[in-house]
């Protein structure tokens, strides 16, 4: 998979994933302008071109208060992110070339006060999915916000996902309509923050066309 062309669809007027970067934003706009004043953090998760972030922050009140880390594995992803950054101002959104499943990129930041998991769930089993979401409970401070997506492939595995993050003590803000292919949900986390623990790994990131042929 070309993770870099795969991007393209984003401009397509229409496309699933223009509809999606749509609702995604949306609720990161929520988040932002519900988060208390003073400083706030971000941490996106395969974060590709940071559009999900940037595209909010570049003119959103809350900007200079954000400092954000994007984590990517594809450089050309993270050289846009990173230019999409500059060209809108944003001294406080760092883009990192690394594997996003490693806890180490995340543990001076976490907990964070907004948490992105978008395109990452249905690229990993299912098992997978449940143990990113355990980790998002060390991601994610007390009152903040999950913004997540999964496609709705059957057998659909949205409903689990929302069941797993309320076992965990997240309560649903919202989630998309069951028709839209694309998932996005919105929880914010009102259980008890654990400490992130450095040196582990909570996922493998396998992609959806090779999942999608088991």
């Amino acid at each position: 998979m070309d993770w870099h062309r795969w991007h393209d669809a984003y401009d397509s007027s229409g496309s699933f994933l223009a509809r999606r970067l749509t609702l995604v934003q949306d609720r990161v706009r929520r988040a932002l302008d519900e988060a208390p004043p003073g400083p706030l953090t971000a941490i996106s998760l395969c974060a590709g071109q940071g559009r999900d972030l940037i595209g909010v922050l570049a003119d959103h009140p809350r900007r200079d208060d954000v400092r954000a880390r994007l984590v990517e594995l594809d450089e050309r992803n993270v050289e846009v992110a990173r230019g999409a950054a500059r060209a809108a101002g944003l001294a406080g959104v760092e883009v990192v070339a690394a594997d996003a499943s490693l806890t180490d990129h995340y543990v001076d930041l976490a907990p964070a006060d907004l948490v992105l998991v978008c395109g990452t769930l249905g690229n990993v089993t299912d098992a997978d999915v449940e143990r990113i979401l355990d980790h998002c409970t060390r991601l994610c401070r007390t009152g903040g916000t999950l913004i997540w997506t999964r496609n709705r492939k059957a057998p659909d595995l949205v409903p689990q996902v929302c069941a797993w993050l309320e076992q965990r003590g997240f309560a649903r803000l919202w989630v998309s309509d069951p028709s839209l292919a694309q998932a996005v949900g919105a929880h914010r986390f009102t259980g008890e923050h654990r400490p992130l623990v450095p040196g582990e790994r909570m996922f493998e990131f396998v992609g959806y066309d090779v999942l999608w042929r088991t």
